[in-house]
């Protein structure tokens, strides 16, 4: 395996549902030889459970477990959550099976026995995903992609440098991107432990604006900010 990806996924957290303890207990040390933790499941609902409580990087689940099966239980994390790599296993070929894993956005499925081999491919896939998912691109001009893990803004691949605070305000803006950010959204995510004055906040955006190419900065007066 790769040296740079074994140490990204050192950092990374697994929830493996598996209703046949024995496989679970075998795959869920593979992985944990490689990600920094594993929280096992022995049907749906209690993979459900753990996936609200522990809000793991990467999921892999059987599909046929009790109480909750795995389709249904990567449905309900689909309701709440697009972004979360899925790896399926099963040791059924069925059709509708493989229609229904489809539409859940899956990473990779795999037919039961898996070996170490299908595993690594699995978790390379779902790293490069998480990755993807740490790349925003702004929609009114993707000419603006933000990297949240190195915390680098650029313009047609052209690195724009941010200080703190400029760079938690393009944070917040782009993590909501699609409607206006709130006044009191900037003071809890940019000034958080400050005050947030309206000179300070006037004065943050317009060193920003001078730093982007375009202007792409929208102030609804009395309300807060978003991309235009």
């Amino acid at each position: 395996m790769q040296k740079e990806l074994l140490a990204k996924l050192q950092n990374l957290t697994i929830l493996y549902a598996e209703d046949e303890e024995g496989i679970r207990k075998n795959i869920a040390d593979s992985l944990r030889y490689y990600a920094k933790e594993v929280y096992e499941a022995g049907d749906g609902e209690e993979a459900f459970s753990l996936y609200e409580e522990k809000k793991p990087d990467i999921i892999f689940s059987d599909i046929h477990m009790p109480k909750m099966d795995g389709i249904e239980f990567v449905k309900k994390v689909r309701q709440v959550d697009m972004k979360t790599p899925v790896v399926m296993i099963t040791a059924h070929t069925d059709k509708e099976y493989l229609l229904d894993a489809v539409e859940l956005h899956m990473e990779k499925y795999f037919v039961k026995p898996i070996n170490l081999e299908q595993l690594l491919v699995g978790l390379e896939k779902c790293v490069e995903q998480l990755e993807q998912n740490r790349l925003a691109v702004l929609s009114v001009d993707n000419s603006y992609v933000y990297d949240f893990d190195n915390k680098e803004l650029k313009y047609k691949e052209n690195s724009i440098i941010l200080n703190k605070k400029e760079m938690l305000f393009f944070e917040t803006l782009i993590s909501s991107q699609n409607r206006i950010t709130y006044y009191e959204e900037l003071q809890d995510n940019v000034w958080i432990d400050d005050v947030m004055t309206d000179s300070a906040l006037r004065s943050l955006v317009r060193n920003l604006r001078k730093k982007l190419p375009t202007d792409i900065i929208y102030n609804l007066s009395g309300v807060g900010y978003k991309f235009i």
